[in-house]
């Protein structure tokens, strides 16, 4: 039988590689550890990347061990998924990967201009009735861009074309610097060697949607600092499946 909640968060206060910060705390305590991950944590200069809505982990882990040369950050708010990445990753002796459970909303907290080169978001919620609270809306890429380099990279990897619709009409919209796009990353032989490479990381919920017959898309862009971002004004069609513990959440056929 597996761990509890409740033992899980015993061990993660433990885990020197997880930093708990959600709403409850994060007004009352500053983040130390802001403007200094390389020198206080890391301990050396490498490039900085976050997974945003790590669930579990598994996506960090894999990209810290492909990647030793860069440093991983995984961040959730669900800590007992977290467990599972933050125990294999001090089982492994992986020294480039921390956890932060924090809410995404407030990220900026906990970062300081330019310390970051890159933003994951891996299967993230398409939010199809709520704009503001989609990962690649303006709303968090203003947010992304307080501490992200100008020109940042943002990985958006997703079963929900309902989002990769949106993100690309937005990347469009604003005139965002494209570096790789694929509405089919599994079966397209027009990718870089080193996205390639990334194929070989899958999480398990991933493994769930190809197995079902969904499409992964995967949208690589760029994010400088001088752009004035807009929404897009367009109607979009809703997904028409369930993922894993979602639904459409609305009576209608489109959302913007």
């Amino acid at each position: 039988m597996g761990k509890g909640k409740l033992a899980k968060f015993a061990d993660m206060a433990t885990y020197e590689n997880v930093f708990q910060y959600p709403y409850s705390v994060v007004e009352h305590i500053p983040f130390a550890l802001q403007g200094h991950w390389h020198e206080d944590y890391f301990h050396n200069q490498n490039p900085i990347v976050l997974e945003l809505g790590c669930g579990k982990g598994e996506y960090t882990v894999g990209l810290a061990k492909l990647f030793p040369d860069v440093n991983f950050i995984g961040v959730d708010i669900k800590g007992a998924r977290m467990w599972t990445g933050a125990t294999q990753a001090i089982q492994e002796g992986l020294k480039n990967v921390a956890f932060l459970r924090t809410n995404i909303e407030i990220i900026e907290r906990f970062f300081a201009p330019g310390e970051v080169q890159e933003i994951w978001l891996t299967f993230s919620d398409p939010q199809m009735k709520n704009p503001r609270k989609r990962l690649t809306s303006t709303y968090f890429l203003e947010r992304y861009r307080k501490f992200l380099t100008d020109g940042g990279t943002i990985h958006l990897k997703t079963d929900s074309n309902f989002l990769f619709t949106y993100t690309s009409y937005l990347v469009e919209h604003n005139h965002l610097p494209v570096v790789e796009k694929t509405n089919d990353l599994y079966h397209t032989s027009e990718l870089s060697p080193l996205t390639t490479q990334l194929l070989n990381i899958k999480t398990y919920y991933e493994t769930m949607w190809i197995e079902r017959g969904l499409n992964i898309k995967y949208l690589q862009f760029r994010l400088p600092h001088a752009t004035d971002l807009e929404e897009p004004d367009v109607e979009i069609e809703l997904d028409d499946y369930r993922s894993y513990h979602r639904d459409k959440r609305s009576p209608k056929e489109t959302a913007k």
